[in-house]
């Protein structure tokens, strides 16, 4: 049997467009096989919806995925530039039988992605991928199409941004309003340029927008989470009472707070878990992380006598221990914050919401509301690389790994993967003296490279 090849990573099909996979015909047979997945044939009428960020070759794949899908006799509803977590919010919303997103989320505009969602705004199990990638692999695809009386339709609808915001706004609390607060939002001249401006502006918030003019190939270039700095110096400027830097799909943020001072996933987590605690709504006693989690916010949890899970980095996996505990908070580092009572996926647009809306319930500003959280000093590099041998197989790394474990004696920690998204590997050290967390790191990330033959 011939091998079967691997086109899913760990946050659906991604890569630089117009290369395999990223490439129409790819995107064809994902439509396809997706649709040949959930078809019934004689039976219910099936269809998939589809949204896109603002990268110039969303519309290649945007109809590349359309045609796949429509030649297995589903109907396609497409609604053009949209978050991914509105998108998981709209497969559920408009009963689809799966939503798709065509995004590369931070990378720069000329990678994309596919990732699906399944009816409840879940992204796919591990067994639906495989079988999707056996079936583009196996050749059937060509002969599995409807007759064509059966072909399905393909529409674009207008309202679907609408249908998000007011999804929004009904997760800010009824008794509470934006008016007074000034809000710099950076929006990465991404899938969220219009409807993050607009539920903040409709809640009440003066908005000083940034990244809201995509021309294709700007977004995430120099704005949005990636450069929070641009967020913070307009904060500053103005005088905003909170900084929203989002990335290109909008699934995550990295918040300012009023002095300025740049605030990550971890800082987040401490925030709302605390709030959610003292408010008797976080369920389980346990907060969701991964193995990039602060040692800092793990300390200050258990100090609520909150524990924290960590979970492999993805915000797959944060999702899928959360749905496995019944907990209802879980998050990454990047700023993936998933708020399961809301929605079913890291939403960078309801996590502003939520701070905004503790804000408003205790009169606080957010720099109070983060006093006491104390981080450990942590660094993390990023290593291109062109090969990803698995890092066990480095003698010569492992054996510089287990060294600076025994220096740290249980007072740090390193970790050393590959990205499930880029060319990369992630060096992170972390310990209580930053000088030499700085030393650790850089030192790892050279045998690295050294390991991997200067790749």
């Amino acid at each position: 049997m011939s091998r079967v090849e691997r086109l899913f990573g760990t946050d659906g099909v991604r890569g630089k467009a117009n290369v395999h996979p990223m490439t129409a015909e790819v995107a064809l047979a994902l439509g396809q096989a997706i649709a040949h997945e959930l078809r019934v044939p004689g039976g219910e009428r099936r269809r998939i919806i589809i949204g896109k960020d603002t990268r110039l070759s969303g519309y290649l794949f945007e109809d590349a995925l359309a045609a796949g899908i429509c030649s297995m006799g589903v109907d396609v509803i497409q609604v053009g530039p949209m978050p991914t977590p509105g998108m998981a919010f709209l497969a559920q919303d408009m009963r689809c039988h799966a939503g798709v997103m065509i995004s590369a989320s931070h990378n720069p505009y000329y990678d994309n992605g596919i990732k699906f969602f399944t009816s409840d705004g879940y992204k796919l199990p591990d067994v639906l991928e495989n079988r999707i990638e056996r079936l583009i692999a196996s050749g059937d695809l060509a002969k599995l199409g409807a007759d064509a009386e059966d072909i399905g339709r393909a529409r674009r609808i207008d309202d679907a941004a609408g249908r998000y915001v007011v999804f929004l706004k009904n997760t800010f609390p009824r008794h509470l309003s934006l008016d007074g607060l000034r809000v710099v939002m950076d929006c990465a001249n991404g899938a969220a340029y219009k409807v993050g401006p607009t539920v903040l502006q409709e809640l009440g918030a003066e908005v000083v927008a940034l990244g809201v003019n995509p021309d294709g190939r700007n977004i995430n270039a120099g704005v949005g989470s990636l450069y929070p700095e641009r967020t913070a110096a307009k904060v500053r400027e103005v005088r905003a009472d909170l900084g929203i830097a989002l990335d290109g799909d909008a699934d995550r943020a990295v918040l300012v707070s009023e002095d300025g001072t740049v605030l990550d996933g971890d800082d987040l987590l401490a925030l709302f878990a605390r709030d959610l605690s003292e408010r008797g709504a976080l369920k389980g006693g346990r907060v969701v992380g991964t193995v990039m989690s602060n040692l800092g916010l793990e300390k200050a949890l258990t100090a609520m006598g909150i524990e924290l899970v960590r979970t492999q980095v993805g915000d797959r996996y944060v999702v899928e221990a959360m749905r496995q505990g019944g907990l209802n908070l879980g998050g990454e580092q990047s700023g993936h914050i998933i708020f399961l009572d809301y929605n079913t996926t890291g939403d960078g647009l309801i996590t502003a919401l939520q701070t905004l809306a503790i804000m408003r319930r205790t009169g606080k500003r957010l720099s109070e509301l983060l006093e006491g959280f104390e981080r450990l000093p942590q660094v993390l590099i990023n290593v291109p690389v062109t090969k990803m041998t698995p890092i066990e197989e480095l003698p010569t790394l492992v054996a510089a790994i287990r060294k600076a474990e025994e220096d740290f004696a249980g007072n740090g920690r390193v970790l050393i993967r590959y990205s499930g998204t880029e060319s990369k590997a992630r060096v992170m050290v972390e310990g209580n003296d930053a000088a030499t967390v700085s030393r650790v790191a850089e030192a790892l990330a050279d045998e690295l490279r050294r390991a991997l033959g200067g790749s």
